[in-house]
């Protein structure tokens, strides 16, 4: 599911790998409005882990404090770049042109304090929208 793909890379960029509930909502609400190349780029992940789930799998581990991606978490979100980066380094035919490159690199949201993995395609940033919030405390069963 590319929502909680998302999550891992939220928890991902931070430099504790931590962030409270609160932190992760703001951030996933920009990355899910940020445009078509993020959506694009986590449905191709999503599409390697089909039945993911973060917290049964022990990739983020859950407290009062807010949700943390364990070493576990860490590894299967680095295997699984690899193989999409991979898969997209094949040779393609005339036919099946490339797509846009896309890149994530983490910048500070100053407000928040909270490192978030913004989207460039061919070397220009995509601008986050607004729009309706993610409920990330919903329970784990319904992620």
């Amino acid at each position: 599911m590319s929502f909680q793909l998302t999550v891992l890379k939220v928890l991902a960029g931070q430099s504790a790998g931590r962030a409270s509930v609160a932190d992760i909502r703001h951030a996933v609400e920009i990355l899910m409005n940020s445009g078509r190349d993020w959506t694009d780029r986590m449905k191709r992940l999503a599409e390697r882990a089909p039945d993911l789930n973060i917290f049964s799998a022990g990739f983020v581990f859950r407290d009062t404090l807010g949700w943390e991606i364990t070493e576990e978490g860490r590894q299967f979100l680095s295997a699984l770049e690899k193989a999409v980066a991979d898969q997209s380094e094949r040779p393609r035919s005339a036919i099946d042109p490339p797509s846009s490159e896309v890149t994530a690199q983490p910048v500070m949201d100053a407000q928040n304090h909270l490192f978030l993995p913004i989207v460039t395609v061919k070397g220009r940033g995509v601008a986050a929208g607004k729009a309706g919030l993610i409920d990330v405390e919903h329970d784990a069963a319904q992620l």
